[in-house]
């Protein structure tokens, strides 16, 4: 199993580096983690944002592999305790497929990127997620993509 953090940026600051370092050093031997820098779309002249996220989401489609489950990670999405998140990826390895943890770039994440849906495996809408303003800084589990609710480990609505 791979984990691949696609995330649209370029030339990343030293801390991110080292903080990417420490963790892969922390995962299970089985599972290999990669990072993708997308580069995010020149912002000159009139392009709009939406525009900008079009173009990024094209980018970022390129780099993930066939197959893989797709976690988007934004501001406003739910917020799993560590707990939580051990048993998504504990459930992820268990299936033997790759995962993708996709972030946006500065205007975030193309909707339909974030709303995208395999046709095998309808996600249900989650009542229980948070739509407001995220907590600064910090990424949340947007969409579980092509994670069948019945399945979901306990405590997670």
């Amino acid at each position: 199993m791979q984990l691949i953090i696609a995330a649209v940026g370029h030339k990343m600051p030293a801390w991110i580096t080292t903080g990417f370092e420490e963790y892969v050093k922390r995962m299970p031997p089985d599972c290999r983690i990669v990072l993708k820098e997308v580069k995010p779309q020149d912002r000159t002249g009139n392009m709009s944002a939406g525009a900008a996220m079009q173009i990024e989401k094209t980018r970022i489609e390129a780099v993930l592999p066939k197959g893989a489950r797709i976690v988007a990670l934004d501001e406003r999405g739910q917020d799993p305790s560590s707990v939580q998140l051990s048993q998504h990826l504990q459930k992820w390895r268990g299936e033997g497929r790759d995962v993708a943890f996709i972030i946006g770039g500065a205007d975030g994440l193309d909707p339909e990127l974030k709303n995208r849906r395999p046709i095998d495996a309808p996600l249900q809408p989650d009542p229980a997620a948070r739509h407001g303003p995220g907590i600064a800084g910090r990424a949340t589990v947007s969409r579980l993509v092509d994670y069948p609710e019945p399945s979901l480990p306990p405590g997670i609505a």
